[in-house]
């Protein structure tokens, strides 16, 4: 019995793979509140519960969580891939009805937008918008002026999503995700083109006329 009681208690193994993801989650939701300036790779390991020298360990710098954690497509299914149609119901789901909402706005675009001040989220931003997103949204587009409509539309969803998550905006944080779809299925069309348009439905003919509809209208009875 004694020495049975002198027996070292062996000791747990760290889960090295949930503990890297619970860092990476961590890092979202407080890069996303308060931004890369003010927070610590302190911060980060205090909410997880372990040591900071961790977050060097799986990481190797502030900088590098945070571009991982600040890294849509990794955190994102890719709302550009799928039928053009269907883009403006996948952008919405994702950029402003997905559940990061509810979360502490962990989005890691909300992340890049809580540390603009600071130069690599700038730089990451436009990497992965102007020459992500942006990029490909012009060349579904095509046509004269692509680029311009497309940041157009860009800016239009992020504007959305800012309004809904941050600001909390009355009409928009009540709207549901079916609210929102017809008028981004207009928007889409307006700036993008005929190939992002859903093909017409039963329920388009009891939607009321928009200004851009009524805009034709009156430009056919001019002619």
């Amino acid at each position: 019995m004694a020495e049975s009681a002198s027996k070292p208690v062996p000791r747990r193994r760290r889960d090295r793979a949930a503990t890297r993801a619970a860092l990476l989650g961590a890092a979202r939701r407080r890069f996303a509140r308060d931004g890369y300036d003010a927070t610590s790779v302190r911060d980060i390991a205090e909410e997880v519960g372990v040591d900071a020298a961790l977050v060097f360990r799986y990481f190797g710098s502030k900088r590098a969580i945070f571009d991982e954690a600040s890294q849509i497509d990794a955190a994102l299914d890719d709302p550009l891939d799928g039928p053009p149609g269907e883009l403006p119901r996948r952008l919405l789901e994702s950029i402003v009805f997905a559940e990061w909402l509810d979360y502490s706005g962990e989005h890691p675009l909300i992340a890049l937008l809580r540390s603009s001040s600071h130069g690599g989220a700038r730089a990451r931003m436009q990497q992965q918008m102007s020459d992500g997103y942006v990029c490909r949204l012009a060349e579904l587009a095509g046509g004269e002026d692509a680029e311009l409509r497309a940041e157009l539309f860009s800016a239009w969803m992020v504007g959305i999503g800012v309004l809904r998550a941050v600001v909390g905006t009355p009409a928009l944080r009540a709207a549901t995700l079916e609210d929102v779809v017809p008028y981004a299925e207009q928007a889409a069309g307006f700036l993008l083109g005929g190939a992002v348009e859903s093909p017409p439905t039963d329920a388009d003919h009891e939607r009321p006329n928009t200004a851009h509809q009524s805009g034709h209208d009156t430009a056919k009875g001019e002619r």
